[in-house]
């Protein structure tokens, strides 16, 4: 039987230096994270007497570039883990199966790497910017970076430094939690009784594109009526690090007086159905998404899980969810409002499969006669990710070079680079022609 392996390559800017990794998300298991296994192809004659490294770097963003003046960054770029991948360690990790088939078909010029994340560490997600806001966007970036220099502490120079962006995701758990549940009550001030109102919801954890389902019960013991009913879901993100704060986003939102006004001595029960969708959304400044590795479509932020609410302050920007319901009983009457808690995350990855959905064939299922698949990795920038206003022409342009349908590659070659003044040699022979 012949499988097809997905591979990604994406070269230094000389050609001198190339990088094939196996997946582009990795996923983390609260226990663990998946690790980052590669091979990496290296011209010898430029690297000589040189070593080549490669970092998995995270970019934490809390402002926005076009306010950077006089030096000041509003970012944080930390190297989580660092590996030295030429001259190869004296005693290297064991192989993994793709790093294997690589090894053979890319010859002795190929090296491999291994990499690992560390548990407590942030997601990757995106702060979506305005309208009129240039530059990259705020959130959580990570991405793996190959580069040939002296030293770890060494700046890489932009042409032999490979920078491939990476995502970190993290996935709901198989089993659901408690029901939510939240009961308040309001008293008034001169006159008698109260106003209780009762929030459930049917499941604790939600998967993106569904709806959200909110059961509403009111009793009205008071002499007060209650006019409109509100009921929204509400995205919070915790900045934790940088300057602190939260940012509140109503995602989905419904307004109804059906069964309104309730009066006193009265009771409502109502079941409200909300999808908090990004579509929806795509005009409003701060709502988090999950990070993007081109310009594919998305979805909301998942919710963060972490094992310890100490670590609460490592993640950078924590993304939680609540459903709100408020009474509005008028101007003088005032309002009463309960929260609940859910969590929004995407659906638990089966057996079998990768974080970004393509099949994980076992070590003992990759046999010789598995197909390798390249696919190019163009370089762009983060804010490239973001430009959404595009015209037709320029969006051509780019789908021409990121959607590249990958190839074959049976006997792969080594990446070669034209001599100097090749280019300009050919031209001329044609302006003789």
């Amino acid at each position: 039987m012949v499988f097809s392996f997905h591979v990604y390559r994406k070269s230094a800017p000389n050609g001198k230096v190339s990088v094939y990794v196996g997946r582009r998300d990795y996923t983390d298991h609260l226990t663990h994270v998946d690790p980052i296994n590669g091979m990496v192809w290296l011209d010898r004659d430029y690297v000589r007497e040189r070593r080549v490294f490669a970092q998995v770097v995270m970019t934490y963003r809390y402002g926005r570039e076009e306010d950077e003046v006089m030096g000041l960054t509003f970012a944080k770029e930390l190297v989580i883990a660092s590996a030295q991948v030429y001259p190869p360690a004296p005693a290297p990790a064991p192989l993994t199966s793709l790093q294997v088939r690589l090894q053979k078909k890319l010859g002795t010029n190929a090296f491999p790497f291994h990499l690992e994340m560390p548990k407590n560490a942030p997601a990757s997600v995106t702060l979506q910017p305005g309208k009129d806001e240039t530059g990259r966007p705020c959130g959580v970036h990570w991405e793996l970076r190959v580069y040939v220099g002296d030293s770890t502490e060494e700046q890489p120079h932009r042409r032999s430094c490979v920078r491939l962006l990476i995502r970190r995701l993290q996935y709901a758990p198989a089993k659901q939690g408690r029901q939510p549940v939240a009961s308040c009550a309001k008293e008034f001030l001169l006159s008698p009784g109260k106003l209780h109102l009762q929030v459930t919801l049917d499941r604790q954890i939600y998967y993106h594109e569904e709806g959200v389902g909110i059961s509403v019960g009111v009793t009205n013991n008071s002499n007060k009526q209650v006019k409109r009913v509100k009921v929204t879901v509400v995205q919070l993100c915790d900045v934790s690090l940088g300057p602190s704060g939260q940012i509140r986003n109503s995602v989905a939102s419904i307004e109804t007086q059906e069964g309104c006004p309730i009066v006193p001595g009265a009771t409502l029960t109502k079941t409200f159905s909300l999808k908090p969708k990004l579509e929806y959304n795509r005009d409003k400044r701060g709502v988090a998404i999950e990070g993007r590795l081109k310009s594919e479509e998305t979805c909301l932020a998942s919710s963060t899980l972490f094992t310890s609410l100490d670590q609460r302050q490592q993640f950078g920007i924590v993304v939680s969810y609540v459903a709100r319901v408020k009474l509005i009983l008028g101007t003088l009457g005032g309002e009463l409002v309960a929260e609940v808690p859910f969590t929004l995350m995407n659906p638990p990855t089966e057996e079998g499969l990768t974080a970004g959905g393509r099949v994980a064939h076992r070590e003992q299922d990759l046999e010789e006669s598995t197909r390798l698949v390249i696919e190019e990795c163009r370089r762009m920038s983060m804010s490239d990710q973001f430009d959404t206003q595009k015209s037709v022409e320029s969006q051509k342009s780019v789908d021409s070079l990121d959607a590249s349908p990958g190839s074959v590659f049976g006997p792969l070659t080594e990446p070669t680079a034209k001599p100097n003044g090749a280019v300009g040699k050919e031209e001329k022979a044609k302006k003789k022609e």
